[in-house]
C-alpha cells in the first residue's frame, strides 16, 4: 500500500515542501507563495504583467533555492534582456529568505496590451543561474531565454547545466484579494544519487516517462487552491507508488538584507572625491534599495 512517511501537520503556504519517490528514484520540491509574494510586490507599483512576471520568478527561486543542503546557500536567477521591455529581473533565496526585483519601461509595456508574451518582455537575453554554498563553492549555468515561460527556461538549464532531467510547474494568480503563486518541481537523478552517471541520454528511462507524466498532470487551480496542503498535492498526483517520502522545509519569508551599515561600508570603498560626487545639496548621501523601496540617509563619510 502506498504510504507517505515522517507525517506532520501539513502545509499550505509560505513554506516549502520536499518529497522523494525511492522507487523511482525521484525527487521534488512544492511551494506556495502568499503573504510572502504579497509583501515583495509591495515594494513597488509593478503592473500586472510585471507582477506576473515576478511572481513567476519568486517561486521558482523557492523551487530551486530548496534544492540547497546548507543553511548558507544562496540562490540567485538573474535575466539579463536585450530589447525586451524588462531590462533587469533578479530574485534570490537564502535559508527561507526570498528577494526580487524587476526593472522595466513603463512606456513600452503599455504599447504591449494586457498579456504580454515573454520574449516581448524580455526580448533576447540569457538567464543566469546562481548556486553558492557555505563551503564557498560558486557554480553558474546561463542558459537562453527561450520558450513561453520562465519556468522553461530553469527546466532547461538543469538539463543542459546540470544534465538532471527536470519538470517545473507554475501557477500565479492576482486579485483584489492579493497575489498567490505555487509551483512543483520535480528531478530524476540517477540511482538516487548525485556523484552518480547522470541521466542526460536517458531522458526516454522508464521511471522518469512515468514521474514526469503524472507530475505533468498537475493543473493551476490544484496548485493554487488554499484549502489543498501540499502534502494533498502530492498524494493526489503520486497515491499509487509504494513510498512517498516528506521532508518539511523552511519558513518563507521577505527577506531583504540591506542596512545603513551595509551601504556606509559599501561607499566607504569609494575614493573620497568620489563620496563627494554621491552627495547632495546638504551633503548627504541617499541609498535607495531597489529590493524593498526603502531609502537610507547615509552620514558623510570621513
Amino acid at each position: 500500500m502506498a504510504g507517505m512517511k515522517e507525517q506532520q501537520a501539513e502545509t499550505f503556504a509560505d513554506k516549502l515542501l520536499g518529497f522523494t519517490l525511492p522507487a523511482r528514484n525521484a525527487r521534488a520540491r512544492i511551494v506556495r507563495l502568499d503573504r510572502v509574494i504579497d509583501e515583495v510586490l509591495s515594494a513597488h507599483s509593478y503592473p500586472p504583467p510585471i507582477m506576473h512576471l515576478l511572481s513567476e520568478a519568486l517561486v521558482l527561486g523557492a523551487l530551486m533555492g530548496g534544492l540547497l543542503k546548507a543553511d548558507a546557500g544562496q540562490l540567485t536567477m538573474q535575466a539579463q534582456t536585450r530589447g525586451g521591455v524588462v531590462s533587469l529581473l533578479v530574485c534570490d533565496y537564502r535559508a527561507g529568505e526570498m528577494r526580487g526585483y524587476v526593472d522595466f519601461d513603463q512606456a513600452r509595456l503599455e504599447g504591449l496590451g494586457a498579456n504580454p508574451s515573454l520574449s516581448a518582455l524580455l526580448g533576447d537575453g540569457y538567464l543566469a543561474v546562481t548556486f553558492e554554498t557555505g563551503a564557498d563553492k560558486r557554480y553558474q549555468g546561463i542558459v537562453p531565454l527561450e520558450g513561453e515561460t520562465l519556468a522553461e527556461a530553469c527546466a532547461a538549464y538543469f538539463t543542459q547545466s546540470e544534465q538532471v532531467p527536470t519538470l517545473i510547474r507554475v501557477a500565479s494568480r492576482s486579485g483584489p484579494e492579493g497575489s498567490i503563486a505555487a509551483g512543483l518541481l520535480v528531478q530524476y537523478l540517477a540511482d538516487g544519487e548525485e556523484r552518480r552517471e547522470r541521466l542526460h541520454v536517458r531522458m526516454d528511462h522508464p521511471d522518469w516517462e512515468h514521474v514526469a507524466t503524472m507530475a505533468g498532470s498537475i493543473t493551476h487551480e490544484e496548485l493554487l487552491d488554499s484549502k489543498l496542503s501540499l502534502e494533498g498535492v502530492a498524494w493526489r498526483l503520486f497515491h499509487e507508488e509504494d513510498e512517498i517520502r516528506i521532508q518539511a522545509g523552511p519558513h518563507l519569508s521577505r527577506g531583504c538584507r540591506c542596512s545603513s551599515e551595509h551601504y556606509h561600508a559599501v561607499i566607504g570603498r569609494f575614493p573620497k572625491e568620489e563620496q563627494i560626487a554621491m552627495q547632495n545639496e546638504e551633503g548627504r548621501i541617499v541609498v535607495d534599495c531597489a529590493f524593498c523601496s526603502k531609502e537610507f540617509d547615509i552620514q558623510p563619510l570621513n
